[in-house]
């Protein structure tokens, strides 16, 4: 083994005529070997061959070890528009080559992972009901081989009924995983999240536990805001590379009841264009389009009583907020410190605002929601693929964003509202209201209709929202904020 140029660098090995370079963020490998004899033409000679190139990023080396005889990297190799595929590569090495060698793939795993942790410990949740109810077929194909490549930790469990996830991580030893691992859409994940907030740990089990998504469902909220993605195995990527993210938490209060929730809350057409199309599940996401279309052409309203604290009313006030905050420089020593906190004081935090069914405090905004036709608050961009609804949210800055559209508009402008979502431009439209708020309460002045919560059904009463600012924890790309454009 030696390296060509300077032979002191420590970044290229070469073994038997191939040379693998590691750079700022690729590993580049130059094959200048012979073609093989199975190469060779009809009259015994070789064929030529050109010199290869292969580049590979870093963010795709899963792992790399030396075994007996070989240095064997495994990566994830771009199989398609929206997948990838575990590939390996090997290379024969000595026996007095192997301390060396040994030292380099050391190296490239440094660069490979960085801040990263290798080799997770995973439980994994799977939800055979959810989405199009192929949730474990899809883990099986395209997860399961890259977590056994970057050599995971899995301990796989399907959940039999509703709220089974809840019972899971109620009881969860959480200091044998270091992930819990949905594979489902938005509704494990909420199940998860409150089961977690149901032990007498509560606040320990929420810091110390990443929740994170394998995008199995319909409308995969986690995953496109963590991992900018809806693919399994992308997503499988993200999560072998993914870092810690403390995220805000929002408690739900009704009546004696109090949740979490950790997506989204919302009332009004989007409320009823995604719990009122239950029985059309398997159009998968576009049944959130057609319930929408359906209701507009109705032209419904849904009155109600709003209070909100604000903390940022103006919407050029809050685009400097978002770019303040994602900039501000990166505390190393947070999680171990937020950790430190929640071992101390274990339950979950006292509500600030009280409940709902407490009088209203004092200095919070009322709006007028007499002709309401959308309430929606965010703690999170993406609601589903296509839906960047709040770009200016951020995960862990302890505010929701509160979306509102006061007053009938017409089809044709709620039409151009619904097409400017994915552009995100639907973030400075004049119909629409955005306050950064750290809680609010909603009263329905009908007696039947929905409410959804991060996508699940609550009761159609009351309620009131308030932001728990980095309770909880996920896995994302970045470790500060979601892959969503923000504002502009």
């Amino acid at each position: 083994m030696s390296s060509p140029g300077d032979p002191s660098s420590h970044d290229t090995l070469i073994i038997d005529s191939v040379s693998l370079t590691i750079g700022p963020d690729s590993l580049l490998i130059h094959d200048d070997r012979p073609a093989r004899k199975s190469d060779r033409r009809c009259c015994g000679l070789l064929q030529s061959k050109p010199e290869t190139n292969h580049c590979i990023s870093l963010y795709n080396i899963l792992g790399a070890e030396v075994t007996a005889s070989n240095l064997v990297i495994a990566y994830a190799q771009p199989a398609a528009k929206d997948d990838v595929s575990v590939t390996t590569v090997q290379y024969p090495i000595s026996e007095k080559e192997k301390t060396a060698v040994e030292a380099w793939v050391r190296q490239l795993l440094d660069g490979a992972y960085g801040k990263a942790l290798r080799g997770k410990r995973l439980k994994i949740l799977v939800n055979p009901f959810g989405g199009k109810g192929t949730a474990a077929s899809l883990y099986q194909r395209y997860a399961a081989p890259v977590f056994a490549a970057a050599k995971c930790q899995v301990d796989v469990q399907t959940t039999e009924h509703s709220g089974h996830a809840i019972e899971i991580a109620e009881n969860l030893d959480i200091d044998a995983y270091d992930a819990v691992v949905c594979c489902s859409g938005d509704g494990l994940p909420y199940e998860v999240f409150n089961g977690l907030g149901k032990r007498p740990d509560a606040r320990k089990a929420l810091a110390q536990t990443a929740v994170t998504l394998l995008p199995c469902g319909s409308g995969n909220g986690l995953a496109w805001n963590s991992f900018g993605t809806g693919s399994v195995s992308i997503a499988a990527l993200a999560i072998v590379k993914g870092l810690r993210t403390p995220l805000d938490l929002i408690s739900i209060s009704q009546k004696d009841s109090r949740t979490l929730s950790f997506l989204s809350q919302s009332f009004g057409i989007v409320a009823e264009s995604d719990l009122g199309t239950e029985n059309i599940r398997w159009m998968g996401a576009q049944r959130f389009t057609y319930g929408f279309l359906v209701r507009l052409l109705r032209q419904t309203i849904w009155p109600c009583d709003i209070a909100v604290k604000v903390e940022i009313g103006d919407k050029a006030a809050i685009k400097e907020h978002y770019a303040a905050w994602s900039a501000r420089p990166q505390d190393l020593d947070a999680d171990r410190k937020r950790l430190e906190i929640a071992t101390e004081s274990p339950g979950l935090p006292e509500l600030k605002y009280g409940t709902v069914t407490d009088e209203l405090p004092e200095g919070w905004e009322t709006i007028s929601g007499e002709t309401m036709g959308n309430f929606y608050a965010g703690n999170m961009a993406i609601m589903s693929k296509d839906t960047n609804m709040f770009p200016a949210t951020l995960p862990d800055d302890g505010l929701m964003d509160v979306v509102t559209i006061e007053g009938t508009v017409s089809r044709g402008t709620a039409l151009t509202m619904m097409n400017e979502i994915p552009s995100g431009r639907f973030f400075d439209m004049p119909d629409l209201k955005l306050r950064k708020a750290s809680a609010f309460r909603l009263v329905p002045h009908q007696s039947e209709g929905y409410i959804s919560i991060d996508g699940e059904r609550v009761p159609f009463e009351a309620f009131q929202a308030e932001v728990h600012q980095a309770l909880g924890t996920i896995l994302t790309k970045s470790g500060r904020i979601y892959e969503a454009e923000g504002p502009r």
